[in-house]
């Protein structure tokens, strides 16, 4: 949510901003809240105006009554008393134009960065750099499911009957091998400063909407029936929200945390081959960073922590790239984000296996998160890095790891986790 001083003051640039981001239907929002504004700001004058008239008045009502002038004393209470009431009307009307206008506010997107590339949707998308070398080896590389059902890895068949389609087993190795990525990407988030975190895997609605887009929350949120309660779609939403209607002291900034959680998501689309492999699935794991800083020091953190994750790939044998998310590709809450893509030797081309923003003091603002200094209090600025996430970065390792043989090589980095495991091989039947 935008500081509605900017529309106020520079309208025009919250229309542009409304344009680059392709969302024309939002425009005439801006013209609504300058209009509901208006109203509040005269209702409010006018509010101001009747209790100083009262302050007023009351003395007058003393004086009166010490000179036994009873009537005139009793005609200026029946005044006092009618703007008593049409005060208590004017706080109502403003308490609902303040909170419409806050409705309609929380639709308008967050003024993105200049040097964000203009795009509808994320094929305009803009590569940066690449990482790694992307090799296409002299051999097929078989689909991940084909390849974690040769070593008995997979059990999708059984995981629809538990719980329907987008579900999955892991399995034996399989399964070591995602948790140890996991348990890599979050020791070498600690290496780097970073406090580990386990946050509630469960949130109420007042943080969903504070730390998202009413349109993201709708696409991915599974809400408990009967409850105010949504599962998580990932730890930063838990991770923010801890830091609701909080006031932290300016020099405890920077606060930065890596989080671990189960992540849960309607996601759609998932066809043919996709609906029998682990790609697009409902609930997966994930290490998460978050920052919570000064204004002056998001786009630092920002380079960090995008640089983080390529590291952790780069790390595990994975050549990556660095993909700048363009205008239309944005959520509503962000300033600025960047992809970061796995190179998949099966399907020659990149695919997202994690994404680093920051948002500004949009989530800030929605849940009431500011710092203090010596200047007064004013509002924090707030970023998340996806680390590591699996299945996603499980497909990943298989297929940059896949040898001819069938077999996967473990990268350095993982063999502790394995108990000293360098290869995983196929099971003979």
């Amino acid at each position: 949510m935008i500081d509605i001083n900017i529309i106020r003051k520079t309208p025009d640039i919250v229309r542009e901003n409304i344009k680059k981001k392709f969302q024309d239907h939002k425009l005439p929002l801006v013209d609504q809240v300058i209009e509901l504004d208006n109203q509040v700001r005269v209702l409010k004058q006018e509010g101001d105006n009747l209790r100083a008239m009262r302050n007023s008045l009351s003395s007058q009502i003393g004086a009166l009554m010490k000179e036994k002038k009873i009537d005139e004393a009793n005609e200026i209470k029946a005044t006092v008393v009618k703007n008593n009431e049409r005060i208590a009307e004017i706080e109502e009307q403003v308490a609902t134009l303040d909170a419409e206008i806050k409705k309609i506010m929380m639709t308008i997107p967050n003024i993105i960065a200049d040097d964000v590339p203009i795009g509808e949707n994320d094929t305009k998308n803009v590569e940066v750099q690449r990482f790694g070398e992307a090799v296409k080896p002299g051999y097929e590389i078989p689909y991940n499911a084909d390849i974690l059902e040769s070593f008995n890895g997979l059990d999708k068949e059984s995981a629809g009957r538990t719980s329907g389609n987008g579900f999955y087993f892991l399995l034996g190795d399989a399964a070591r091998l995602h948790e140890a990525m996991i348990a890599y990407a979050r020791d070498y988030m600690i290496s780097k400063g970073f406090t580990y975190a386990i946050p509630p895997f469960m949130i109420r609605s007042d943080v969903v909407t504070g730390v998202m887009s009413f349109a993201e929350m709708d696409a991915m949120m599974y809400k408990i029936e009967g409850e105010d309660l949504y599962l998580i779609g990932t730890s930063e939403h838990s991770m923010i929200g801890r830091f609701k209607d909080q006031i932290i002291k300016e020099d405890e900034l920077p606060i930065t945390l890596t989080s671990y959680s189960p992540c849960f998501r309607k996601e759609g689309g998932a066809h043919g081959l996709e609906e029998r492999g682990i790609y697009r699935v409902h609930q997966f794991e994930k290490q998460e960073m978050i920052v919570i800083c000064k204004p002056e020091d998001h786009m630092d953190w920002y380079n960090k922590m995008w640089q983080y994750t390529v590291d952790v790939f780069r790390n595990l044998d994975i050549p990556v790239r660095q993909l700048e998310c363009c205008s239309g590709d944005l959520a509503d809450l962000k300033v600025k984000s960047c992809d970061i893509e796995a190179w998949s030797p099966r399907q020659q081309k990149y695919f997202e296996v994690g994404s680093c923003s920051t948002l500004g003091d949009a989530q800030a603002r929605r849940l009431g998160i500011r710092m203090k200094g010596k200047e007064g209090t004013s509002y924090v600025y707030t970023l998340n890095n996806t680390v590591l996430a699996s299945p996603r970065g499980l497909i990943a390792l298989l297929e940059n790891n896949y040898n001819e043989d069938g077999s996967i090589s473990i990268p350095k980095a993982l063999q502790p986790y394995m108990g000293g495991k360098t290869k995983i091989e196929p099971i003979k039947k």
